[in-house]
């Protein structure tokens, strides 16, 4: 078979042709504009999964921390709970009859309670007053006067209650007949 060929059909084969190399290098280049984004989501996605890897193993090391100060508090609560009741086992079966406490005062004001005065004058060492400060009966003065002060208390079983150790003397009621 023959074929002829003419110029105008050469011209137009040589159009379509710059118009499909055209073609094709436009879509090279959306392809490759795609690829770089493709590439460049897929570097994002990793670090994002690099740093969630990091993340993920940072708080599992803070969680494993909290959770063995979370057992040393439970464990202490525990043997601090077991202390409590084994001393309230041993109160009951005490009778609080003449048993004293010591009730540490600031300016007249009640701070602490302490079982014994030698733990209410330690208490104030913390308080800023000198560990060999030479403790004087404090007499018939207003317990506001002194910045620390101890008074003792014992327990009477009439009252069921505590009542001073020391009461004070009472006052004459001027004009009373």
């Amino acid at each position: 078979m023959i074929r002829i060929v003419t110029r105008a059909h050469i011209a137009r084969l040589e159009n379509e042709a710059r118009a499909a190399v055209e073609q094709a290098r436009q879509t090279g280049g959306v392809a490759n504009e795609a690829f770089g984004r493709h590439v460049r989501e897929l570097y994002a996605a990793t670090d994002r999964a690099e740093r969630a890897e990091a993340t993920a193993a940072e708080v599992g090391t803070l969680l494993a921390r909290a959770m063995e100060e979370l057992s040393a508090a439970q464990q202490e609560l525990l043997l601090r709970d077991m202390e409590i009741r084994r001393l309230r086992v041993e109160r009951e079966g005490e009778s609080l009859e003449g048993r004293a406490l010591t009730v540490l005062l600031h300016y007249g004001e009640p701070h602490t309670i302490y079982s014994t005065r030698e733990e209410a004058h330690a208490d104030t060492a913390t308080h800023g007053m000198p560990a060999d400060h030479v403790w004087k009966p404090c007499g018939e003065r207003p317990a506001a006067e002194f910045k620390w002060r101890c008074e003792a208390f014992i327990y009477n079983a009439a009252s069921n209650g505590f009542r001073r150790a020391q009461m004070p003397v009472p006052k004459p009621v001027e004009g009373a007949a």
